[in-house]
């Protein structure tokens, strides 16, 4: 059995977009670096960019109770602050290593956890690499963190059960408004996803015995051809008066257009387009062709930080990727992040284990083809019976005066 043995301090950071649940994840590094006996547990202001200026808090004077834990953890977004800094290759630009882990040192920080995607898991692994080429002692992990739902390795990850949630039930929601008046109407939702279309996939969910479901499910897995989504819309409008549609807000052409290019924002430190607008424009185009009322509705960030409507179950997972990977860096381990093994659906059953950084980072998992129906508007029952056991169970947050209570950083 690996041992424990307290070696320094910890500092942890959030990067990348927020999720409903990435702050249980942080508790779940709090506490399990408290009981394990660690001194100091301090918190990157705005991750490792913030780092780098100095910025950072002790967190034991921010989580002083009980309650300020169970706020936390039904706080939505990131409680530290994130951001969305891409680390230089070290053989071209050692300056800001030198400076992250002088910071370290005068801290006596041993353990760094870093909670965050694809792009926050580069960071692990450049950092854990500069770590071992200058033989220093600090170890780096990573917990997975992201409502898209595209990390490689794990089953799934923390964030995207309660976003799943959401768009299922706010899905519920707009099919039955959709049907209130007697007249024809398209409503094409948008949602998040920039490569993978797992989070749009999950309006499938709404579809049971007492809601249809959306019409038309479109992934930027396929090619998208605006030309026979116009036909299909002809086609349902002949068999019903009201048509759903989900999509994705980074469908692309076969030629790899974005189907709102012109609507594209430049892109973000790591290189990644800031996209949005299918829906509106898709909306304006059936108008246009088809001259039937058409609305576009855009989740945007509502589908992250709904913490009214989260997964118990995602909560729970959320918390223990935050435990395990704290508890993983003190028996020695580094560059590595907690991933999910699934060992069965019915009854849900998961493993815990940590993966090679370098197996997962700047790498996007994307919904399976066979799970995308053939003719690419639909997701199969394998994609249901993967995403419904994550969306399972409910939290209540505490509500005062009528609206939920959060926990919020002060200012030291």
């Amino acid at each position: 059995m690996e041992q424990i043995m307290i070696q320094g301090n910890v500092m942890v950071g959030q990067s990348g977009g927020p999720t409903s649940v990435i702050n249980a994840s942080l508790v779940g590094v709090f506490q399990a670096a408290r009981e394990a006996g660690v001194t100091t547990v301090y918190g990157m202001r705005n991750g490792i960019e913030g780092l780098l200026k100095e910025e950072y808090v002790d967190l034991g004077k921010h989580i002083t109770s009980d309650l300020d834990i169970e706020l936390l953890k039904r706080t939505p977004s990131s409680f530290l602050g994130s951001c969305r800094f891409k680390l230089p290759d070290m053989r071209q630009d050692e300056k800001p290593y030198r400076r992250l882990f002088a910071i370290l040192d005068k801290l006596n920080v041993k353990y760094v956890i870093y909670i965050g995607g694809n792009d926050s898991m580069d960071t692990i692994m450049k950092l854990s690499a500069y770590a071992l080429s200058i033989k220093s002692e600090i170890r780096f992990m990573g917990v997975p963190k992201t409502i898209d739902n595209d990390l490689a390795e794990t089953d799934h990850t923390p964030g995207y059960g309660s976003a799943a949630k959401y768009v299922a039930s706010a899905m519920k929601e707009i099919i039955c408004d959709s049907d209130v008046y007697n007249m024809e109407s398209v409503t094409i939702v948008e949602i998040m996803g920039r490569n993978a279309g797992w989070l749009t996939a999950a309006s499938a969910l709404s579809k049971g015995e007492d809601c249809a479901g959306p019409d038309l499910i479109c992934l930027p897995e396929r090619p998208f051809d605006a030309e026979l989504f116009l036909e299909r819309i002809e086609k349902l409008r002949k068999e019903k008066k009201t048509v759903i549609a989900a999509v994705s807000e980074a469908l692309r052409d076969k030629d790899g257009r974005y189907v709102c290019e012109g609507d594209v924002s430049p892109a973000d430190a790591f290189g990644h387009k800031i996209i949005t607008g299918s829906a509106l424009y898709l909306s304006d185009l059936v108008r246009r062709r088809l001259g039937i009322k058409a609305r576009g509705i855009v989740f945007n960030t509502l589908q992250r930080c709904a913490s009214h409507l989260v997964s118990r179950r995602d909560m729970t997972e959320a918390f223990m990727a935050g435990s395990q990977a704290m508890r993983a860096a003190l028996k020695g381990h580094s560059g590595e992040m907690v991933i999910f093994r699934r060992v069965s659906n019915e009854p849900y059953q998961i493993l815990m284990e940590t993966c090679d950084v370098y197996k997962i980072a700047n790498t996007e998992k994307t919904v399976p083809d066979a799970w995308i129906t053939q003719d690419g508007t639909g997701v199969t029952d394998a994609f249901l019976e993967y995403s419904r056991p994550l969306i399972i169970g409910e939290l209540a947050p505490f509500m005062v005066g009528g609206l939920p209570r959060h926990l919020f950083l002060r200012e030291e």
